[in-house]
């Protein structure tokens, strides 16, 4: 069976240097909040480009939090108004609404994926304070045209970079470009704890001072509580685990690019659309991370089973949308076509930073070899 993801080869890439550094947490008696997470903040802050990064216990807290810091700020109000694409994953809209802020669903461009430009104008109103960007699949949003966007009618611009760590536009990386930018380092991320973990990333010193107050308890100096804040903290352990695969990132990402290359060269079966831009593999200009290979096909039950006739393991992101969802019933008779056939369409093909060539070119044999006879 070929895996979707094979998290314990990859970790077993780093072994040694993962089992050292959790001798080093533990040995160390200091579990929170210590050496470990102040420098991960600074390398990953380096790395993404940003003046501060601060940890949180995982992607959805970081977009929580830095939606609430807002708030305290004065920045946002009850009931103002965010847009955010309706084919994201729910996380994007929960953020929105443990807020008491208004999620503005629009859709995405239909080859990209991601929000469009032109359906963010179309949905802007008085009440609009937020753009709520999502990096699906591990390539960024059109930045420089929503930032552009933002600055025109003084909005705020929150990246939700859960899953471009390292995705970059003219060599500017996700989390650098928007006021701030939420991170998950779930396991499966091409940037992974051994567990859950997230972050934020800004160049605002007055919001990255009221996020570490707010990931622990309010609080700046223990016992005062200057705001109403919650426990949301990066262990030492998991900061230490990711300092160990962040010094790995761009080689992992490498290997993934290299699987995307294989599959853009070779797969050609008329029934499957590939993701768009082929260049994004060797191009200066879009730097894609291939934290998903998102393929799509009108025949999706039937590839999904042709794939796994062939001991190929695909997953589906995502394959309700958020409007659709239980949990927002008050939405389920919107209308959003061109996500509802997204997320009937796609359909993820293994790749990550362990697949080997062989493996690549078994998942490109399976695709071009399935054909209508089995619909």
């Amino acid at each position: 069976m070929i895996d979707f993801l094979n998290l314990k080869s990859i970790n077993n890439k780093y072994n040694s240097e993962l089992k050292s550094a959790a001798a080093r947490v533990i040995d160390s008696g200091w579990y929170i909040g210590g050496e470990e997470l102040s420098n991960f903040e600074a390398e990953f802050a380096a790395y993404c480009g940003s003046r501060h990064c601060i940890g949180v216990a995982n992607g959805l807290d970081a977009l929580i939090l830095t939606l609430r810091a807002w708030k305290v700020l004065g920045k946002l109000n009850d009931g103002d108004e965010v847009i955010v694409p309706a084919n994201t994953y729910i996380a994007s809209i929960l953020a929105i609404t443990e807020n008491g802020l208004i999620p503005v669903l629009v859709e995405p461009d239909n080859d990209t994926m991601n929000i469009d430009i032109l359906n963010i104008a179309s949905a802007l109103t008085e009440k609009t304070k937020v753009i709520l960007p999502v990096h699906l699949y591990g390539q960024l949003a059109d930045m420089p045209e929503i930032m552009k966007f933002a600055r025109s009618h003084s909005l705020l611009v929150l990246e939700d970079s859960a899953q471009a760590h390292g995705a970059a536009i003219d060599g500017r990386k996700a989390g650098s470009w928007g006021h701030a930018s939420g991170f998950s380092f779930y396991p499966g991320k091409n940037l992974g704890a051994l567990g859950d973990a997230g972050a934020i990333t800004t160049d605002d010193d007055e919001l990255a001072t009221t996020l570490r107050a707010l990931r622990n308890y309010g609080s700046h100096e223990k016992y005062k509580n200057d705001i109403q804040g919650v426990n949301s903290r990066l262990d030492e352990i998991q900061a230490a685990f990711l300092r160990v695969k962040l010094a790995h990132l761009d080689e992992d990402t490498s290997a993934r690019r290299h699987i995307a290359k294989i599959y853009l060269e070779g797969i050609s079966n008329p029934l499957i659309q590939l993701p768009l831009d082929p260049s994004n593999y060797d191009t200066n200009m879009a730097r894609q991370v291939w934290h998903l290979f998102v393929i799509r096909t009108s025949q999706r039950v039937a590839l999904q089973k042709h794939l796994q006739s062939n001991n190929i393991q695909t997953l589906i992101h995502y394959p309700i949308p958020p409007h659709k969802q239980k949990a927002y019933q008050e939405w389920n008779e919107l209308s959003f076509p061109i996500s509802e056939v997204i997320h009937q369409e796609v359909i993820s093909i293994p790749i990550g930073p362990t697949m080997t060539d062989d493996e690549a070119h078994a998942v490109v044999k399976a695709c071009n070899s399935f054909s209508t006879n089995e619909s």
